[in-house]
């Protein structure tokens, strides 16, 4: 979804600003920048945010805010590690808004529902399967990055048609009725495009998944 400057008022975008504060100072703080020495991993960041804004130039809606768009913010959480899929998503926004699609005042509220609310969904979702669920190979695959994949998806939809309904954008009913349904497909595609990706990164570049640790979910299995 494109949020549009006139969506909120001009306090909104200013308490989206002052949410992300402690969110770049995390990422400032705990992010592993020595790895972004080697040129694989500096390549691999900037490949996810070169694809995303592609991805999200491909999009569908037919009122202001309410765009339908593939999102890649699992793939990108479990490739990167969530601190450096907070900066790729990042720079995906900034090429999107640099194009012209989005005014640079509206891009905290954006930055906030299609960045952090996904990656942390998507990394808390990761943290909980590793410490409830069996460490295999299918499990990372199936429940992480596939049905994972869906679940951040659909979570970022319900917070940001939440934040429409109590900006006074647009009604609940219209939202539920024709908005919110979408995100389950979306949420399908999603799940696809993630465990597609993750797949194909485990199996030929393992090094490329940060997540992803042979000693746990492939030794002696």
């Amino acid at each position: 979804m494109d949020l549009p400057v006139s969506l909120f008022p001009a306090g909104w975008h200013w308490l989206a600003l002052v949410l992300l504060l402690p969110v770049f100072a995390w990422v400032a703080r705990s992010a592993p920048w020595r790895k972004l020495l080697q040129p694989t991993q500096s390549h691999l960041l900037l490949g996810f945010a070169v694809a995303l804004s592609l991805l999200w130039s491909v999009k569908a809606g037919v009122k202001p805010g309410l765009n339908l768009h593939l999102l890649g913010a699992m793939a990108a959480t479990l490739a990167l590690g969530p601190q450096f899929a907070l900066v790729a998503l990042g720079l995906a926004l900034a090429a999107v808004t640099a194009n012209g699609a989005l005014d640079w005042q509206a891009w905290p509220i954006n930055y906030l529902f299609m960045a952090v609310v996904p990656i942390l969904c998507a990394h808390g979702l990761q943290q909980i399967v590793e410490r409830r669920l069996p460490a295999h190979f299918f499990v990372f695959i199936f429940i992480v990055a596939f049905f994972g994949a869906g679940v951040t998806v659909v979570a970022e939809g319900l917070l940001a048609s939440l934040a429409m309904i109590a900006a006074g954008a647009y009604s609940a009913e219209f939202l539920l009725s024709e908005y919110l349904p979408y995100f389950i497909l979306l949420g399908f595609s999603e799940s696809w495009l993630s465990g597609a990706i993750i797949t194909i990164f485990v199996v030929y570049r393992p090094d490329w998944v940060a997540a992803f640790d042979d000693s746990r979910y492939l030794a002696d299995k």
